[in-house]
């Protein structure tokens, strides 16, 4: 058993990174001292200064580890990298940090394309974000695509023969396939884009503008609509100019907002002199939630990420960590000089006092949407509560779903909703083992069991029992779960989303085949749609990754001589099936294990 006290006097008196972790021995803390010995021993002494969440971190403690570093700055690295693998619950942690969307540039292809991503890596791509409205990022590069007509297939070796797509045959593509256009003439189509994205967007929202005048004029209202959502799109990711500097500068703006118990970050960026946009980040509470904690977390965690980081960052209050922030900012960028400081006077103090001014009024609109959220789940709750004859404060729903082709590769998802919200941690996949065939009650049976005996087991992950199971159908749903449920002999109400002809969700339905109807209860209505929609999607997210693998596994097991090993090299080197049949000879043989016997096999499989 672990001893705090023996291993708080073993510890050294150099720089480094520790671990907290409870009993399940689960990272709840990470953080960095530049002396482990002084940093780790205060959290064990008097909890008299200590704050209400320290108090409760060190309540859940049993045992720590450490990292020894050679300097501070090895010690913030390392911790950054710890906080983003293990995401512990009392860090102050960017929320949802892996759904933020980026735009990403292909420089690194002969014609490069535009994507969105979630995931960024040194791979001498471009890439600008992370964006917090995806829906923007999907029109932006829709619209960069269609006004530069530019290459969208990931085909980047054309073959004598080779067909061009439909998009050159409707004009939305250049066809560099067909060998018309030259990478100089291409290169300036991505690089006006590259423009746009970096923020010098006048001339194409001066475009955009003139083509929706136009449309409207001649009385084209759909097409003018279309160009009118453009300009949204691009305002909403880009350009929202309020306010000019002298020197033409870029630089961020990053202040803190709180909204009831609820923390953000807002980040204002300044590109070519123009207050150019603003983003909203949601916060996590941490330990040591104080303003050094959040404005230094955010900065950490979202420029490591290899956004594009300005030269200069303004903050409402100087951060104790500054120096050792801007130098850890210089060695993750290209070598260019970074300050973090509060302006005193001047342009910079005037826009630092107009983003101030800016997340003022954005608390009150936040205040006002938390309470209005707060009105509708006691609403909710009430609704519930009459509906199922029990009281809680805050219902727990599990929802299932099963998604199969034909009975093939069948899997389970189960997504779980409270407080009107989605706890997506908490989501499970199942791929189903016992049933063949298309049987959707034998499915849902067995990953009803299993979820169940996982509990009873004491597995943290499903020890947490819902209040209420939501299925994705009907009575015969619902019977075929009471029936596992009475074997185990758990007591947990069971509805059934039924839905209409047009797929909403019409009622709910128990076993007995009750309905009642949910257009006369518009909240219920409401939540359950969204339940219902987000396990659909869950389950079919699952079913579809699954299938498409084992469909690229048969392809390439077709091919003689390249079995588990090789295939998975391939995939490895060249990510998509695509690639490798577009592939040259050398190219295939640069991939470890292949040899020139095998890459004439794949040359002659595709061919």
């Amino acid at each position: 058993m672990f001893d705090i006290k023996e291993n708080l006097k073993k510890l050294p008196d150099s720089p480094g990174v520790y671990l907290h972790k409870d009993k399940l021995g689960q990272v709840i803390y990470v953080g960095k001292a530049i002396s482990l010995k002084n940093r780790v021993r205060q959290y064990f002494q008097s909890p008299a200064n200590q704050t209400p969440k320290v108090r409760a971190m060190v309540s859940h403690i049993a045992e720590f580890e450490y990292i020894t570093c050679q300097t501070e700055m090895e010690a913030l690295i390392l911790e950054c990298n710890l906080i983003k693998k293990y995401a512990p619950k009392y860090n102050v942690l960017l929320r949802d940090d892996k759904t933020y969307p980026y735009i990403k540039v292909t420089l690194s292809e002969d014609y490069p394309r535009i994507l969105k991503t979630r995931l960024i890596a040194r791979d001498g791509d471009k890439y600008f974000g992370p964006y917090s409205d995806a829906g923007a990022v999907n029109q932006i590069i829709d619209l960069l695509n269609k006004i530069y007509t530019l290459k969208r297939c990931s085909a980047s070796r054309f073959p004598e023969g080779h067909r061009p797509c439909l998009n050159y045959h409707i004009q939305e593509c250049l066809g560099v396939c067909t060998g018309q256009v030259s990478r100089e003439e291409y290169r300036e189509y991505i690089d006006a884009a590259v423009e746009f994205l970096a923020g010098h967007q006048k001339k194409l929202m001066d475009y955009l503008t003139e083509k929706m005048m136009a449309c409207s004029e001649a009385m084209q209202y759909e097409e003018a609509a279309v160009y009118r959502d453009y300009i949204t799109a691009a305002k909403s990711i880009g350009e929202v100019q309020r306010v000019t500097m002298v020197n033409g500068k870029d630089l961020d703006v990053v202040l803190p907002v709180r909204a009831g118990q609820t923390q953000s970050v807002v980040l204002f960026t300044v590109r070519d002199g123009k207050l150019s946009g603003r983003e909203t980040f949601a916060m996590q509470d941490g330990a040591d939630d104080d303003y050094d904690s959040l404005i230094g977390g955010f900065i950490k965690q979202y420029y490591s990420q290899w956004a594009v980081v300005p030269g200069e960052i303004l903050v409402q209050q100087p951060l104790k960590e500054a120096e050792l922030i801007q130098a850890f900012l210089e060695s993750q960028g290209e070598g260019r000089k970074v300050r973090i400081f509060v302006p005193q006077r001047g342009d910079k103090k005037a826009l630092l006092n107009l983003a101030q001014r800016d997340t003022v009024e954005m608390t009150k609109n936040l205040e006002e949407k938390l309470k209005s959220g707060e009105e509708r789940n006691q609403a909710l709750v009430r609704e519930l509560e009459s509906l199922l004859g029990f009281h809680k404060d805050a219902y727990r729903i599990e929802s299932y779903d099963i998604s199969n082709t034909n009975g093939v590769d069948t899997v389970g998802a189960m997504v779980v909703f409270q407080n009107l919200k989605p706890v997506r941690k908490d989501y499970r996949r199942f791929k189903i083992k016992t049933i063949e065939g298309p049987n959707d009650y034998g499915s849902l049976q067995e990953m009803l069991f299993r979820r169940f005996k996982r509990a009873e087991a004491g597995d943290p992950g499903f020890k947490t029992l819902p209040d209420v199971i939501l299925m994705d159908g009907g009575q015969g749903q619902v019977t075929a779960a009471e029936k596992v449920l009475i074997a185990m002999k758990i007591s947990i109400p069971v509805l059934g989303m039924a839905k209409d002809d047009s797929h909403r969700t019409r009622a709910l339905v128990n076993g007995r085949g009750d309905e009642i109807l949910l257009s006369e209860h518009p909240l219920l209505f409401h939540y359950c749609g969204t339940i219902q929609e987000e396990v659909h999607r869950f389950a079919i997210d699952y079913h579809r990754s699954l299938h498409n693998k084992n469909s690229i596994r048969s392809v390439l097991d077709n091919i003689h001589g390249i079995g588990p090993v090789k295939r998975n090299a391939l995939l490895s080197h060249f990510q998509t099936v695509e690639d490798i049949k577009n592939a040259s000879l050398e190219k295939l043989m640069e991939v470890p294990g292949i040899s020139e016997q095998n890459a004439k096999a794949i040359l002659e499989y595709f061919s």
